[in-house]
This record gives structure tokens, sequence and C-alpha cells, in this order.
């Protein structure tokens, strides 16, 4: 039974992957300001922690309706790995391969939204250049930029998967302690 529920979590994972990466090149051909939108990256986060919810209600499900948090946590685990693994890929590869120009304008971009975010915040201007001064030495579409994100984001993912095996978790009154 456990194998059938980590490649259940993997199948869940392989789906995430693909619903992310159809979004990414969406916003890419059609809206690359979306990258901008702070309610853009909430979606995605939103899109991956119901998928690895999903992931950990299926195990449940495949283990007879009872799961142990460990077991709830590595099904939401692989899912969100794998499938932010592929969504990473596939950044990698339109903004270094496919289209490196397009990083640059999402550079520029975010650079002019963090100004008018920091103006209308009323941050000292002084503060505001310096910040500019940063973001425009850093590349956040590098392979490496985008690796450490990554891992960050992971990070971030698991504490939310932490709760999620918490509330998914089902002790069998059946078993022995």
């Amino acid at each position: 039974m456990e194998k059938s529920f980590k490649s259940s979590a993997a199948n869940y994972g392989l789906i995430l992957g693909l619903i992310l990466a159809l979004i990414t090149v969406f916003a890419y051909v059609f809206m690359l300001e979306l990258y901008t939108k702070l309610w853009f990256g909430v979606l995605l986060l939103a899109v991956i922690v119901i998928t690895g919810t999903l992931a950990a209600i299926k195990a449940r499900k495949l283990l007879g309706g009872y799961i142990s948090f460990k077991n709830a946590f590595t099904a939401y685990f692989i899912a969100i790995l794998i499938g932010t693994l592929i969504s990473t890929f596939a950044n990698i590869v339109i903004f270094n391969f496919v289209d490196p120009g397009a990083a640059e304008t999402l550079k520029e971009m975010t650079m002019e939204t963090t100004r008018q975010s920091m103006e209308n915040w009323n941050v000292p201007q002084e503060q505001i250049e310096k910040s500019m001064e940063e973001m425009a030495k850093t590349n956040s579409y590098a392979i490496g930029t985008q690796l450490q994100s990554t891992a960050f984001i992971l990070v971030f993912e698991c504490l939310i998967g932490l709760i999620v095996a918490l509330v998914v978790r089902k002790k069998d009154p059946n078993a022995v302690a």
C-alpha cells in the first residue's frame, strides 16, 4: 500500500507541475505583467497547497481511511516537490533559453511596481533609490537564483504541509499503539 500512496502523490505532483507550467506559459505569452502582481503569486501558492492537500487526502483514502502524520506529510511533500520542480524548470527554460529578454522586461516592470508601492507607502526617496540599485544588480530569473528561490519556496510550502498533515492524519482505532 505504501508504494501506492506515494505513486498517487507523484501523479498529483505531475498534474500540479503541468498546471503550473501551463499557467507560466500563459502568463509569458499573454500577460507578462502578471508576474509583478502579488495576487498572482498568492494564486500559484494556493494551487500548490490545494494540490498537496488533495494528494494527502487521496493517500488517506488509499490507506483505508487512516493515515499517520508522517505519511500525510510525505504525500503532500512528494506532490509539491514534483510540481514545484517542474514549474521551476519551465521558468528556467522560458527566461534563460527561449526568451532571456523577457526576464529583463520583467525586471524593469518589477522595479517600477516596487517603486510605486514604496512611494505609496511614503518610503524615503533615498531608501527607494537604494532598493532600485539593489534590484538593478539582481537577475531574478538566472538559473541559480531560481533554484535558490525554489528552495525557499519549498521550505515555506513544507511549513504549510505540516499543518495540512496535522489536519489530514487520522489514527486507526484498531491499530496497536
